[in-house]
């Protein structure tokens, strides 16, 4: 509070740190349960809501515990697209039509023709519309903006974590496992073992995914004044998760976002430089919601929808990105309406 010097400024800076310290507190309670609650939601959704074939993700290359994954072909990078084949079949020009189609239909089989004046359609004295062999007209062109990209087991986290170099193990407890440390959080190398864990960020099988997320959580909340410098290292690590375009890793690093930027002071400043490389996939997805009416959607209890959550990160950089903070979400994403000047 230095540099207040009347009582209203003084009572208004007060109102504000402790709006601050119930904001860290709140965060540190929802975000507590965050590594759990992916196991919970992989079973929910196959024995629930069907939505998905297997209760818990594992990858072919993935061995037994005593044993390390098998390498990954160097074409297959996490968020990489495939390119369109060269021997893919072209629409052309039909001048009578005057729409493109391709010349030989993908029907298989025969196709049912009519001969020359024969039938109701396409003479000129008629006005029923003519029958056109189902196959011949293209199909719309789909960019695919919003599909899953590729994932492959190839994270940094993963590799330290089967040759035994970080210092973490899984203490069952009856009610949920949690992280035991070899070591003190506090002594950890945070240059060396942050941008480790942020790496397995982007896992999706166990118990990798447990381990990245809660040992991201858990450094997060003993970092302090260690998390600042260690900032550009953890851009391409947050930017490779959310090229994934997978909701539920995406929903991940928002949350993951949403307490880095109250773990610390100035890190929130320290996150404006690096926008460009964070916002664009923000921009894709920021009006993923569902539409469902008059009804509700329960998974906003559980913040797994993925809108909300990118509106709440991105008011979350507004606050303690200082005053440059709007001016360059504003730029990156358009449609984005200030929660501080409004």
């Amino acid at each position: 509070l230095k540099g207040v010097s009347s009582a209203p400024q003084l009572h208004s800076a007060r109102l504000q740190a402790q709006q601050a310290q119930r904001v860290i507190a709140t965060m540190a309670n929802v975000t507590a349960a965050v590594a759990q609650s992916l196991m919970r939601e992989d079973w929910r959704k196959q024995k629930i809501e069907r939505t998905q074939r297997d209760a818990f993700l594992k990858h072919s290359e993935t061995n037994s515990c005593f044993d390390v994954t098998t390498a990954v072909a160097a074409d297959r990078r996490a968020g990489g697209h495939l390119m369109a084949r060269n021997d893919a079949p072209l629409p052309e020009y039909n001048a009578s039509t005057m729409t493109y189609c391709f010349k030989q239909s993908s029907v298989k089989g025969p196709i049912e023709q009519l001969k020359g004046h024969t039938g109701n359609g396409g003479m000129t004295s008629s006005l029923a519309m003519g029958r056109t062999p189902e196959g011949l007209k293209p199909a719309p062109p789909i960019c695919g903006a919003f599909k899953s990209r590729a994932n492959p087991p190839n994270t940094e986290f993963r590799r330290f974590y089967e040759r035994g170099d970080l210092p973490i193990q899984i203490e069952h407890r009856g009610v949920h496992n949690r992280i035991g440390w070899k070591v003190d959080i506090e002594k950890l190398d945070y240059h060396h073992y942050l941008p480790i864990f942020f790496d397995g960020l982007r896992e999706k099988e166990e118990p990798y995914r447990f381990l990245a997320v809660q040992g991201v959580f858990d450094m997060l909340e003993h970092g302090g004044s260690k998390i600042l410098p260690v900032i550009p290292q953890l851009i391409i690590p947050i930017k490779t998760a959310l090229n994934t375009r997978d909701s539920d890793v995406i929903c991940t690093v928002l949350k993951v976002l949403q307490s880095m930027v109250v773990s610390g002071e100035m890190i929130g400043e320290a996150l404006v430089p690096y926008y460009r490389q964070i916002l664009p996939i923000f921009n894709i997805f920021k009006n993923s919601n569902k539409n469902l009416g008059d009804g509700i959607d329960y998974g906003q209890q559980k913040r797994r929808t993925l809108g909300d959550l990118i509106i709440e990160t991105l008011e979350m950089f507004e606050t303690h990105g200082g005053e440059d903070a709007f001016i360059n979400i504003k730029y990156m994403i358009p449609t984005y309406e200030s929660c501080v000047l409004n």
